[in-house]
């Protein structure tokens, strides 16, 4: 280990680090423009500057390798002039807009001259002005606030793997630019917005809404997704003004996808804020006792096998935890979350998981990617994955649809019969799986819905276990989720029991008149007219898909109204903080189910949210262990008459990635972003 010196402190550092690394672990505060943790050097805007013994000049101290025996000064007046001059330039051409830009009071501009720059201008020449540039609904650009960091283009280039932005020019005529002027394609656009040290690409939607200082900010998480990124939303008063990402190194870094972060104006468009009962043929607004009572008579008045409840995308672990023990006490089999009809054992919890975990990723060597769209499905597992491939060149092979995923791979047939193929060793990316020591594979849901999916999950299970993906200290075996509330529900046992019928058969029994009554909860994604003439109880927080098809609504609430529990993709639970008060009459969707189940004669005992999660514990122990990943068993799936694979392609279930759920449905500026992004770019399949 290097041993350095650094204003007159001693310390050991890491091989690899840089001299501005070093300086800030020995508690020096060096400041920067150009640098960021996650992006190649670029040591271009020189704010970093720092003496070094023997130096005939000051050196960049992001770009300096540390060396054995070096003696730094981070404060020196010639230091302090050094960054003076560096600032005093910087500011030449810069705009006085601080009162009226949005990055004010959160500007590395601002912060670092009022510390380290000078406290007079002695130029009075006319600035130069640069024209704005389009970058499509999400980003406002104000370019000759510019410094040219190139953040943004390192960004693009390496994180988002969408080279759409460079530098033209040279000189004092250089310029930031989209090349083609046209909307940036990239799911994770948004974050632009945070990596610019200036106010050069600001927040479009956000553009003279609010200051920083007046926003109230809650820690939570993010549910337009299974990744379950940490993020934190800034409001005043009742209303959402933004959502930024919060730093979870295991899980998104600090970056979050363009949905997450641009869709919460859904949030307030066609809420279901009052209770509202079918009467003649038309929902009329009731008090919520009414329709507490109403939904209790029509539960009363049926066989406990003629009701059954499903569970759709977006629930949180409280209410499916409550909606199961109703169901239980009922006397109803018939319950499923896999509303998709998915073929997820809830029994086999390493069969539905992502064993690897996030992080672990960056471990691997090879991925085989099935029936996935992980740019779409899942943006922040898609970067993770070229972040690994950038490593080292990690291999990846696909086996679904040819779609643009960031990143070269190996398209390896799009059927299904492809992985039989895999599994007994004779396609040609078997060599290159034999030759990996920590080989992965990723099933997308588009392989889990299908008629042959329990055959497509042995046959991945039997890859898993033939090219070494399952070994002492490595779980190679991952499901993708897309949803955010499927992983936990399933932890739940949120499927029919003994007897039960699942989705498929409970929406048969609809249609025949076997089910009489059917509780959904926040189910949003089955056509309203597959239910038949059973009477629906539909319990959600947008007028979507299922309140339309409702004879009762029981309004709900958003995953920024509660206090609520989501298991992510990799079965880590976390929990939402409320950020805003309850919208009119809707409530706490555990507490409307526990009022149902008081009304229908039942008492649960469940009077606070500690009462459900203790629920939730007894359920499955994994929910003890917030913000942590409880290893999942490895158990094998055995069939004793594998199935007919079907030559049907696989296809990724989403086909609009900006309009997935009944929030982003429900959301001008994605709907923005669907005219002028998806309108250019198409269906995002790589073209010839």
């Amino acid at each position: 280990m290097p041993k350095l010196t650094i204003n007159d402190i001693e310390i050991d550092v890491e091989n690899g680090l840089t001299v501005l690394q070093a300086c800030e672990q020995a508690g020096f505060e060096i400041p920067y423009f150009c640098y960021h943790p996650k992006l190649s050097i670029a040591g271009n805007c020189r704010m970093c500057l720092v003496e070094m013994e023997k130096s005939p000049k000051p050196v960049a101290s992001c770009a300096m390798p540390v060396a054995d025996g070096m003696v730094i000064r981070t404060n020196t007046p010639l230091v302090e002039k050094a960054r003076k001059g560096v600032l005093e330039l910087l500011l030449i051409n810069h705009p006085l807009d601080c009162p009226i830009c949005d990055q004010g009071g959160e500007c590395d501009l601002q912060d670092i001259t009022m510390g380290y720059g000078p406290d007079t201008s002695r130029f009075d020449m006319n600035k130069r002005a640069v024209p704005n540039k389009y970058m499509g609904p999400l980003i406002k650009t104000i370019m000759t606030r510019c410094i040219h960091c190139t953040r943004c283009v390192r960004f693009s280039n390496e994180i988002a793997g969408t080279p759409e932005m460079g530098g033209l020019h040279r000189g004092e005529h250089t310029e930031i630019t989209s090349y083609l002027e046209s909307a940036l394609t990239s799911e994770l656009s948004g974050n632009l917005i945070d990596i610019c040290p200036v106010g050069a690409l600001t927040n479009k939607p956000y553009t003279f809404h609010g200051r920083p200082w007046e926003l109230t900010k809650t820690d939570s998480i993010d549910v337009m997704d299974a990744v379950g990124s940490n993020i934190r939303i800034d409001t005043r008063g009742q209303d959402v003004m933004r959502v930024l990402p919060r730093l979870n190194e295991d899980i998104n870094e600090e970056w979050i996808s363009d949905k997450a972060r641009f869709s919460y104006d859904g949030l307030a468009r066609q809420r279901l804020d009052k209770a509202y009962v079918r009467k003649d043929g038309k929902l009329t607004a009731v008090p919520l006792e009414e329709a507490l009572e109403t939904s209790a008579r029509v539960l009363k008045s049926y066989k406990p096998t003629e009701i059954a409840a499903l569970s759709g995308d977006m629930v949180d672990c409280e209410s499916v935890a409550v909606l199961k023990t109703l169901m239980t006490k009922l006397g109803s089999p018939h319950m499923d979350c896999r509303v998709d009809e998915s073929v997820h054992d809830a029994t086999n919890r390493s069969s539905y998981l992502f064993n690897t975990t996030i992080a672990g990723i960056e471990e691997a060597d090879f991925v085989l990617i099935v029936a996935s769209n992980v740019r779409h499905e899942a943006p922040l597992v898609n970067a993770r994955i070229r972040k690994r491939y950038l490593q080292n060149g990690l291999k990846i092979a696909v086996v679904g649809t040819d779609y643009d995923l960031s990143y070269p791979y190996v398209h390896a047939g799009d059927q299904a019969t492809t992985l039989k193929e895999i599994a007994d060793g004779s396609h040609a990316i078997c060599k290159d799986l034999n030759q990996a020591q920590r080989p992965m594979i990723i099933i997308g849901q588009g392989a889990l819905n299908r008629r042959d999916s329990r055959e497509i999950l042995r046959l991945s299970q039997e890859i898993a276990e033939k090219y070494k993906m399952i070994q002492d200290g490595w779980n190679g075996f991952n499901v993708l989720h897309y949803a955010a509330g499927r992983v936990g529900a399933l932890d739940l046992g949120f499927v029919p029991e003994q007897n039960g019928l699942s989705t498929h058969d409970i929406i048969a029994g609809c249609q025949r008149g076997q089910i009489k009554a059917i509780i959904l909860n926040s189910v949003d994604t089955i056509p309203g007219g597959s239910f038949g003439e059973a009477a629906v109880i539909y319990i959600g927080h947008h007028g979507d898909e299922g309140a339309h098809r409702a004879d009762i609504i029981l309004p709900g609430l958003a995953y920024t109204e509660k206090f609520a529990t989501y298991v992510n993709t990799e079965g880590r639970p976390q929990q939402t903080q409320k950020a805003v008060a309850n919208p009119g009459d809707a409530q706490d969707d555990w507490w409307l189910i526990a009022e149902l189940a008081q009304k229908c004669g039942i008492n649960l005992t469940l009077k606070t949210r500690s009462d459900v999660l203790a629920l939730m514990v007894k359920l499955n122990p994994i929910f003890s262990h917030l913000n942590q990943i409880v290893p999942a068993e490895w158990v094998k799936i055995t069939s004793k008459y594998p199935e007919t694979l079907s030559h049907i392609a696989f296809k990724s279930p989403i086909d609009n990635y900006y309009m997935s759920d009944p929030i982003s449905r429900h959301s001008s500026i994605m709907a923005a972003c669907v005219t002028e992004i998806l309108g250019q770019s198409g269906c995002g399949k790589k073209c010839a």
